[in-house]
């Protein structure tokens, strides 16, 4: 009889053992982002997360491709880094099945120039470098057009490519690179666009643009998900975190106007 008590103990003790960890893990929420400004939003956020019973992992990646992958293949719950259009893009390049859960926050663009002060001054046949994915490189023409360096056929047109500039008076030759790598080419071209997140990695400011984005831009960064757990109650968690009143306050206050936030409660 004592041995059946113990024995029943032991299988109580091992049934124990083996619910926590599940328990853990249904709790943990693991979200893409990259360094400046996500992962520091998300580290602002966690202690709500906390209070909501969460663990949320923090994924740091230094690109724009990875990080998609990485949610798409599981290996991450969600991610905040990219905007919509982007997002967009990528569902049709590869297949994926990325949902925007809500918009939080506008990284400008900006033109900087380390050797001309006025875009006036622009030599014909200047080197301009830009980002090279599709929906960075349509962004960076319309930023362009707007502030009267080329024409596009149609402003509006989020996927813009060279093919759709219609005047280049001063024959600006542009140079598509990998957006993370565009601080670091500044010195050997005449001009870049730059996104303001790799921009604030190089101790870049806005103020230092030429021009840049205002608030009104179609590329506003959003909480990603994927159609198979968008509706988790996790991810609801991080959005409500995301687009609380706390969290406008801190990206206000952190970034100073660098980075827009544009909170929108469901």
């Amino acid at each position: 009889m004592r041995g059946a008590i113990q024995i029943i103990f032991l299988c109580m003790a091992l049934c124990a053992c083996s619910d926590k960890p599940k328990g853990e893990a249904a709790n943990v929420l693991k979200v893409g982002a990259t360094p400046v400004p996500a992962a520091e939003i998300l580290e602002f956020i966690k202690p709500q997360m906390r209070d909501k019973g969460i663990d949320m992992q923090i994924q740091q990646f230094s690109d724009y491709v990875v990080p998609n992958v990485s949610l798409h293949e599981g290996s991450s719950d969600a991610n905040m880094y990219q905007h919509k259009p982007f997002m967009d893009s990528t569902n049709e390049q590869k297949g994926f099945k990325l949902v925007s859960i809500a918009p939080i926050y506008i990284v400008p663009l900006g033109f900087y120039s380390h050797k001309f002060a006025d875009i006036n001054t622009l030599p014909n046949g200047a080197s301009i470098a830009i980002p090279g994915d599709a929906s960075n490189m349509a962004r960076a023409f319309i930023l362009l057009h707007d502030n009267g360096l080329i024409t596009l056929k149609d402003s509006q047109n989020l996927h813009a490519t060279e093919l759709d500039i219609v005047e280049n008076p001063k024959g600006l030759i542009f140079k598509p690179m990998e957006a993370a790598s565009l601080p670091l080419v500044l010195e050997s071209v005449d001009g870049a666009v730059i996104n303001a997140n790799y921009a604030l990695q190089a101790h870049m400011s806005l103020k230092d643009a030429l021009f840049y984005e205002n608030d009104k831009s179609a590329y506003v960064n959003v909480l990603v998900a994927r159609e198979d757990n968008k509706d988790d109650w996790r991810i609801k968690a991080l959005r409500d975190c995301l687009t609380s009143d706390e969290s406008r306050e801190f990206i206000l206050s952190k970034y100073k106007g660098e980075i827009i936030p544009v909170i929108h409660k469901e």
